[in-house]
């Protein structure tokens, strides 16, 4: 790993509408590197990385790219300085393939201009994941891919255009582990290539296992950057949120099995996204409801809730049947 810097961010201050959410913020970044930026949510990360990228204007502080200072106009200037950022939302046309997505605004030209040279661009962007290690069809319907194959065509497409910084925002919030590990895999290999890797994630446990570095924000504010090797993931949440956090095992009521029925769910069903789904809740209980993404846990919410309807079954609350047909009757 250089230490030459690929990017460093002084002094960075960014206010909207009654809120400070920057205040004297600083960030450096190396070749080679994968570099964690943690903090609760509220802390200012994806703003200053959105800052980078000018998708905000910064109000004041300076940016070095490369070690020359720059002025970055709009996010098309950030990509040709060789800094692309995925943002949590994938900005892909699900219409288009693979292919297309990629080259989207730059695709290869036949002999005529306006015509788009489609077997070229499908031939480079099958030497592109090729070179990548990605398992991509570039004729596939990005619609149609899980959304971890989406990231990699956001990756993909990064790299395309030369990109030398890469930033994730939260891109293993919806994965599951081995995707997760797929994900890792194609990072290990970019810091290999000696591009430098910005890494936005509330999953502290994925420290260890891919960053070099750490930089901590709390309330709009640098707190530290810390080496990943020289520091604990105890030590990291005390400078997220300020304090040492003391965690005990919570002690269970010794008549936690007696206490009465709070929330009564039988047999409720909605299509096939909730299906003939069943539990109770005691009062005093913390009752968590888990599942990949897909598996139908916000459509339950939801129906609890009486934000949608149900096609069946039966909801009480403390003993009495409830006729939940919409959010106000629920509150």
């Amino acid at each position: 790993m250089s230490d030459e810097l690929l990017i460093r961010m002084q002094v960075i201050d960014k206010a909207f509408p009654g809120v400070q959410a920057l205040k004297d913020c600083q960030f450096e970044l190396r070749p080679g590197e994968v570099h964690e930026l943690v903090g609760e949510n509220g802390a200012g990360k994806s703003t200053l990385m959105k800052v980078l990228t000018d998708v905000y204007q910064r109000d004041a502080g300076t940016i070095e790219v490369g070690g020359k200072q720059v002025e970055v106009p709009n996010p098309r200037a950030g990509r040709d300085l060789g800094i692309s950022m995925i943002h949590q939302e994938l900005a892909l046309a699900n219409h288009l393939t693979v292919a297309q997505n990629i080259y989207m605004g730059r695709e290869p030209r036949g002999r005529l201009s306006f015509v788009v040279d489609d077997k070229q661009q499908v031939k480079q962007t099958q030497e592109l994941v090729d070179r990548l290690g990605l398992k991509l069809d570039p004729t596939a319907r990005c619609g149609d891919l899980k959304v971890a194959q989406q990231q990699m065509v956001e990756i993909a497409k990064a790299l395309s255009m030369d990109a030398k910084v890469l930033i994730m925002d939260e891109p293993t919030a919806a994965l599951t582990d081995t995707e997760i590990e797929e994900l890792f895999r194609i990072i290990r290999a970019l810091r290999e290539q000696g591009k430098g890797i910005v890494h936005i994630s509330h999953r502290l446990e994925e420290l260890r296992e891919i960053s070099d570095r750490v930089t901590v924000m709390r309330d709009g504010q640098h707190v530290d950057t810390v080496e990943t090797k020289d520091v604990s993931i105890d030590q990291i949440i005390a400078m997220m949120v300020g304090r040492t956090i003391y965690e005990e095992a919570p002690k269970v009521p010794e008549d936690a099995d007696q206490q009465p029925y709070v929330l009564e769910v039988k047999g409720l069903s909605r299509g096939r996204s909730v299906q003939d789904v069943s539990f109770r809740l005691r009062q005093g209980e913390i009752l968590g409801i888990a599942g990949l993404v897909g598996a139908g846990r916000t459509e339950l919410a939801r129906l609890i809730f009486g934000a949608d309807t149900k096609d069946s079954g039966e909801i009480l609350v403390k003993g009495q049947a409830a006729d939940i047909d919409s959010p106000a009757k629920a509150v």
